[in-house]
Formats: structure tokens, sequence, C-alpha cells
């Protein structure tokens, strides 16, 4: 398995996000890491990631309009030249970044259309597949906002619609308006709070989950060395990453990486199998600027666990053991146990 010459074959196995029949790889790319939140990227490295992606049969592509304030868009839309019939395009609207680093939320229904227009315009793209809310504004009635998300589905400029970071009650009343074909959140094995509430609520609507950082922000990979992170990586912040908490994570982690060496994996590999084993809807979207790691990853999709190894792997790895409060990149710190 660590050899991925079998990936190909593998990952053009698909999933299905929603009752609507949005039909995506297994495993996706979230292209943020390429713009920002991970210190500085190389311009045609990014690009040649991106297009490694599609040569691996990853079909789903993440970006949003706030990641790099719209470089990740233009990035993404180079580097799609050419092969947008291979791609599933998602976006988001609703953080505003500003010139100076400051993010405020804002879905307005007056401002959804503008949104999107300057997304496509920086996509270079007529339409998008999958549109998401980035997260839900606390100032404007959800029901409003994703009622003039439809209004473009319906001028075919948007195919299916999202929610990132949605709550419960939320997701209710966004699919009491129209259907939501998929729920992007944070969701891996060291961070579990979505299953309490929100993803029993997402599988009654027949809503796809979409874990972002479904690798810990590369804890999980057992090869992350926080001394070597740069001035401008946001994880320098994040508590999970920082004294005591990381050398008690750490010790979790080998824990991970003894069990996939006894499968015969990668600690990456392992955590993103046992997501893709908690259900047909739920397609991790890992992101990397490594041709060799993007490989590595769409590996994950030949990686099937049994019911006994998850166990195994949630006793090495128990929701409750990792020691830290959660950093949400663009929102503040949410305390362990909050939606």
């Amino acid at each position: 398995m660590r050899d991925a010459s079998n990936v190909v074959r593998m990952i053009i196995r698909t999933r299905t996000l929603g009752r609507d029949g949005l039909t995506v790889s297994a495993l996706g790319f979230g292209c943020m890491g390429l713009s920002q939140g991970y210190g500085a990227a190389d311009e045609q490295e990014s690009i040649a990631a991106v297009r490694r992606a599609l040569d691996l049969g990853v079909t789903l592509l993440d970006t949003a309009m706030s990641y790099g304030a719209g470089h990740n868009e233009e990035l993404l839309g180079r580097a799609i030249v050419g092969r947008r019939d291979e791609v599933v395009l998602a976006t988001k609207f609703g953080i505003v970044r500003g010139a100076d680093g400051t993010t405020r939320v804002n879905a307005r229904p007056a401002d959804v259309r503008g949104y999107l227009e300057a997304s496509l315009k920086r996509l270079g793209v007529d339409h998008v597949d999958l549109y998401y809310q980035h997260r839900v504004d606390p100032h404007v009635p959800i029901e409003e906002s994703v009622g003039a998300m439809a209004e473009l589905v319906a001028e075919g400029k948007v195919r299916y619609l999202g929610l990132s970071e949605a709550d419960s009650k939320q997701l209710e009343r966004a699919a009491a308006t129209h259907p939501i074909a998929a729920l992007q959140s944070e969701w891996s094995l060291w961070w579990r709070e979505l299953e309490d509430d929100v993803l029993p609520t997402a599988r009654r609507l027949g809503i796809g989950l979409v874990p972002y950082s479904p690798l810990g922000r590369g804890f999980l990979t057992g090869a992350v060395d926080p001394n070597a992170f740069a001035a401008n990586d946001f994880r320098r912040d994040d508590p999970r990453f920082r004294g005591e908490n990381l050398d008690h994570n750490r010790a979790i982690v080998a824990e991970v990486r003894a069990l996939a060496d006894e499968r015969g994996v990668t600690a990456a590999q392992l955590a993103l199998a046992w997501l893709l084993a908690q259900g047909d809807d739920v397609v991790p979207i890992p992101g990397t600027r490594s041709g060799v790691r993007l490989a590595e990853n769409a590996g994950a999709a030949d990686v099937e666990l049994s019911a006994a190894e998850v166990a195994r792997l949630e006793a090495a790895a128990p929701r409750s053991a990792w020691a830290g409060d959660r950093r949400a990149f663009g929102a503040p710190v949410t305390k362990r146990g909050s939606a």
C-alpha cells in the first residue's frame, strides 16, 4: 500500500453526496494550503499539485473566495485550464478577508450573487458544481442566504448547494429551503464532536459529509515538526501543537503509527481510511503541496478496515484523549464538546 502504483485504478471509485446524485471521487483535494495557512507556497508547485491530483483521478477540488483573498481561486483556475470536464469544482462564499488579515462573515442575500460572479471570473468557468456557504451569518436567517443560493442553481450557475460548519438546527432550516448536498466540517480521529448531533442530523436529511483537515492539520501523519513551522503557519497558535499538549498528543499518534505499520500502510492512510469507513456518504478532502503525499493520500481509498480494526484504532486514539482545545481556522477557538 505504501507503493501508490494502483492509485489511479482505485481512486476512480466514487461516492455520492446528497440525494440528488452529486458524484465525486472517494477522496477530494482541499486547496486552501496552496494559498494560506501553512506558510509560503510555490506557485508552480501548487499548480503541479492540482494537476497531479487530477492525474490520480481525484475529481473534487475544494477552494473558497477567502483563501488567499481570491488567490486560491485564481490559481485553481489556471491549474484546470483544458481539464474542466475532469473536475467537480467546489467553492465557498461568506468569509470576507480584509487587506489587514482580519475576517468577517457576510451572507446577505443581496451580496451572494456578486460573490459568485467574482468567483466564476477568478476560476475562469461559467458555473461551479458545489457552492457552499462558508460560515453561517449570525445576522442573516439561513433561509434567506440559501434562498439566494437557490436562485443561482435555477440559473445554471451552480449545480449543488452546501454548508460549512453549520449546526444541526441550521441544517434543518437550510434543507427545508433547498436541497443541501454536502456539509463541510472539521472531522478526523482527533476532532470528532461532529458525531454528537450534527452527523445524525445530516444523515437523516440525506446530506453528505465532506471532512476538512481530515489529518488533523497534518498531525495524524506523525511526521509534523512544530519547530519547523513558518512564522505565518496558523498551527503555531493551535493549542494542540504546543507545550505539554504536544507531547501528550504525540504519544497518541505513535499508537496510530504502530497500527499503521502493522497493517502495512502509512499513518495518514490509516487515518483517512478510518474516515472512509464511517460511511459511504463521507468524502474527506486532505490538502498537501506534495505530489508524493497526494499519491499516498489517494492510496487510502484502497484501505478497507474491518469493524475490529476500526475498534482497535478508536481504542488507541479515543476522542477524549487528545489534549488542547480546537482552534478552528478563520473562527474563534472552539472549546472541546461544542459545535
